[in-house]
C-alpha cells in the first residue's frame, strides 16, 4: 500500500515486544516527558511534533503551576528526549486588532507547501480554534481564529484538498462538553471557513459513546486518510478517553469509508490512569516513514506527561478494512 509521507528514517522506533500480536505497542520507557520537564511546569501533555532539518520540533502544551494553559516550542534530536522553552511561544500578530487568548492549549502541527501551520484551543470568549503558522520555529504569526465559539480539537489536512485547505473540528460547549460528532470544514485561505459537512458522532460503540474528536494530522494513503481519533465514554467512576482509527475518502474525507469498533488503546497503564484527569489516553501526533510504514503516536496520559506507542501503518489500514 502507498503511503503518502516522506521517508524518515530516524523515526523513534522499539520493535514490537516479542510474543505481542497488538495492532499498537507502548514504549517501553514511557512516559518520554515527565509533568515537570519545562520550567514551571505543573503538566505537559496533549503535544504536536514533526520532523524538522533532519531532527524534530513540537509545540508543546505546558500548563503552569498557577494552572494556566498555554503552549511552548521545544526540540529534540531522536524525537523522544526534548528541551522545551522556559516561556510560552510569543506570537507575531497578523490581523488588523491582535486576536485575544485567554488561553491555548493542545496543538496540532503540520507542514502544507511552505511553512508549518500550528492549531489550537484558543480562549476567545469560550474555547475555538487558534490558527498560526512559522517557517523556521523562530518567529511564530497568528492569524484569525478559524471559527466561532465554541469549537475544539481542530485538525488540519496536510495538503489542500480539491485546492482549499481543509480542516476537522469538534464543535463544544464552553464546558468539559458532555457531547461531540466531527466536522470538516474548508478554506481559500486558512482564514474564510466554510462548506461544513458532518463526518461522524460519537455513539458508534461503548468506548466511543459520549464524544469523540481528531487527534493527529490525518495519514494520506491510496487507501484514504487514515484518521486516528479519540473517544469517551462514561463510566460509573468519571470520563475514559481511548482512541481508534477510521479510513474517510481521499476526495470528500466527511464520507467514512471504514471505522473502528474497538480502541486501538485505552488508559491501562499507571501514567494514563493517574494524574491531573485520570483514564485519559489522547493522541495528538504521528510520525510515518513513509519507506517503511513505520508509525510513532505522540499522546497525552491522564491530562499529565507525554507517552510514545508504535505500529505499522499498512497493519492499522488491514485491520480497519477487514478485521474490525
Amino acid at each position: 500500500m502507498k503511503i503518502i509521507a516522506q521517508s524518515l528514517p530516524n523515526i523513534p522506533w522499539e520493535d514490537r515486544p516479542s510474543g505481542s500480536s497488538e495492532l499498537l505497542w507502548r514504549y517501553s520507557k514511557n512516559p518520554i516527558i515527565k509533568r515537570d520537564e519545562a520550567k514551571g511546569s505543573n503538566s505537559i501533555f496533549n503535544s504536536a511534533v514533526v520532523p524538522f532539518n533532519e531532527k524534530f520540533a513540537g509545540v508543546f502544551r505546558v500548563d503552569d503551576r498557577q494552572r494556566r494553559m498555554n503552549i511552548r516550542r521545544g526540540f529534540s534530536e531522536d524525537g523522544i528526549n526534548w528541551k522545551i522553552d522556559d516561556e510560552p511561544i510569543n506570537f507575531i500578530q497578523e490581523t488588523k486588532d491582535p486576536v485575544e487568548s485567554e488561553y491555548k492549549y493542545d496543538p496540532r502541527v503540520v507542514f502544507i507547501e511552505d511553512r508549518y501551520w500550528i492549531t489550537w484551543c484558543n480562549g476567545y470568549h469560550g474555547p475555538t480554534i487558534g490558527v498560526g503558522y512559522t517557517y523556521d520555529f523562530e518567529k511564530f504569526y497568528q492569524i484569525e481564529n478559524a471559527f466561532l465559539p465554541f469549537n475544539r480539537n481542530g485538525v488540519l489536512f496536510p495538503r489542500k484538498i480539491n485546492g482549499k485547505y481543509a480542516m476537522l473540528s469538534r464543535p463544544s460547549d464552553n464546558g468539559h462538553t458532555p457531547f461531540g460528532d466531527i466536522f470538516y470544514s474548508e478554506s481559500p485561505d486558512m482564514v474564510h471557513w466554510g462548506v461544513h459537512r458532518y463526518v461522524m458522532g460519537a455513539g458508534y460503540t461503548p468506548w466511543q459513546s459520549l464524544k469523540i474528536g481528531a487527534g493527529p494530522v490525518p495519514i494520506e494513503t491510496e487507501e484514504g486518510w487514515l484518521l486516528f481519533y479519540h473517544g469517551v465514554l462514561l463510566s460509573c467512576n468519571g470520563y475514559v478517553y481511548s482512541f481508534g482509527a477510521a479510513l474517510l475518502d481521499l476526495d470528500k474525507p466527511w464520507k467514512v469509508i471504514k471505522r473502528s469498533k474497538e480502541y486501538l488503546l485505552s488508559p491501562q497503564m499507571n501514567y494514563e490512569c493517574v494524574g491531573d484527569v485520570p483514564n485519559v489516553v489522547f493522541p495528538v501526533a504521528a510520525l510515518v516513514d513513509g519507506s517503511t510504514g513505520k508509525l510513532a503516536i505522540y499522546y497525552g496520559g491522564a491530562d499529565t506527561v507525554v507517552a510514545l506507542a508504535f505500529g505499522y501503518v499498512q497493519e492499522i489500514v488491514d485491520w480497519l478494512k477487514y478485521e474490525n
